[in-house]
């Protein structure tokens, strides 16, 4: 069963579980540490996690951060869905 977001709510989808599927199959690939990516983009450890379990969402400007840090084309976070 569905929850209904509340007006204003942000809900994370299955497209944002995926994107946090590949930033963290990227960034595991690459021998980078949850604390390492965390201070490159300037936030906890912690919410490298939400990111990747897809539990927040991704903002564009993030996506594109991650995208330059391990110069891949953004494209990269979307394949396979």
């Amino acid at each position: 069963m569905l929850k209904r977001a509340k007006p204003n709510q942000k809900t994370s989808t299955a497209i944002d579980a995926h994107v946090g599927a590949r930033l963290r199959a990227l960034r595991r690939g690459r021998g980078v540490t949850q604390s390492d990516l965390g201070a490159w983009l300037g936030v906890s450890y912690t919410q490298v996690q939400k990111y990747e379990r897809g539990i927040d969402r991704l903002s564009a400007s993030r996506l594109f951060q991650i995208a330059r840090i391990f110069k891949v084309p953004i494209g990269n976070f979307f394949e396979g869905l």
